[in-house]
């Protein structure tokens, strides 16, 4: 090596050194060109099998699929596709042969619940779902915050949630599963998901930002909540509605009135690099339109509201 790329190389080692140490929230981000990532969850197709999920991701060029329920079945450890011994290495086989990975598993896991036996009941679902997650190669489990509970003050239900982050975070240590919490029922504001994710800091807790939740419920500005929250950020969830008498309206993605182009700026500006996965609430609202009809069309829809692809 020459003197002069020596040196280019030593620099580029301390600079390097300096980003991670002055920017940790930096520390794996997207570089420039870097393709980003695509899922889809299950939620927006809940009839759909196995096989048609695969093909459906790998015809659509997504890198992901999240699933939330299969076959009908919410709860997937009690899913048929797995209830046999062998079915999930099975599974995970057959997704890696086709190059889609399974990115994050949506537990139903509430964690407000002061009722003992209620809690003892969401905390050992998650924990299945933490196994299950292992099991799979599967980096993440969703839960949820959910409520804010009439009958206790705020600062004991937030309490309570934080808790069960930090409970369920020492439980997926050794299999390298990380619990995330979406952003979602009666905690979609800033104000109240910071202070309960700085008391729930652990390498294994993180958050997803659903974008939509918490513009319907909040309205703040997507790019405050990306700043206050991002160091926890570790999966987005993206649909877009309109607005009619304050409810949501699900409809395409860049078909909607939802601040979509400014989230995904200000994430991709800020180097995430995890999935922007769809998240089309088919399972809820029956009344929306199939998931043939949009899920294969997200990947092209959501570089119309500002995804950077290459």
């Amino acid at each position: 090596m020459t003197p002069i790329l020596a040196r280019r190389s030593a620099l580029k080692v301390v600079l390097t050194g300096l980003a991670a140490g002055c920017f940790p929230q930096l520390q794996g981000a997207t570089l420039p060109g870097t393709k980003p990532k695509l899922a889809f969850s299950t939620l927006g197709c809940p009839n759909w099998d196995l096989a048609t999920i695969i093909a459906t991701a790998v015809r659509g060029g997504y890198q992901g699929v999240e699933l939330r329920g299969l076959r009908g079945e919410l709860d997937l450890t009690k899913s048929p596709e797995f209830a046999s011994a062998g079915r999930a290495a099975d599974i995970k086989r057959q997704f890696a042969q086709s190059g889609v990975h399974i990115c994050n598993l949506g537990s139903s896991a509430q964690l407000h619940h002061a009722d003992r036996a209620k809690r003892t009941q969401h905390l050992d679902e998650a924990q299945r779902y933490i196994d299950l997650a292992h099991q799979l190669d599967c980096p993440f489990v969703r839960v949820f915050p959910d409520q804010l509970s009439p009958d206790q003050n705020r600062e004991q239900t937030l309490a309570l949630i934080s808790q069960g982050l930090l409970e369920l975070g020492t439980y997926a240590r050794s299999s390298g599963v990380s619990v995330l919490l979406e952003s979602h029922g009666e905690l979609t504001r800033t104000d109240l998901l910071l202070p309960l994710m700085q008391q729930a800091k652990h390498p294994h807790v993180g958050l997803i930002w659903d974008i939509v939740n918490m513009w319907v419920d909040a309205h703040e500005p997507v790019g405050d909540v990306y700043r206050a929250l991002a160091p926890y950020i570790r999966h987005v969830h993206v649909k877009d509605a309109m607005l009619q008498a304050g409810k949501p309206r699900y409809v395409p993605v860049g078909q909607g009135e939802a601040p979509l182009r400014e989230a995904i700026a200000a994430l991709q500006a800020g180097g995430y690099n995890g999935y922007y996965s769809f998240e089309w609430e088919k399972r809820w609202h029956p009344e929306i339109a199939e998931p043939e009809a949009v899920i294969p069309f997200y990947p092209a829809a959501v570089t119309s509201v500002g995804l950077t692809t290459r």
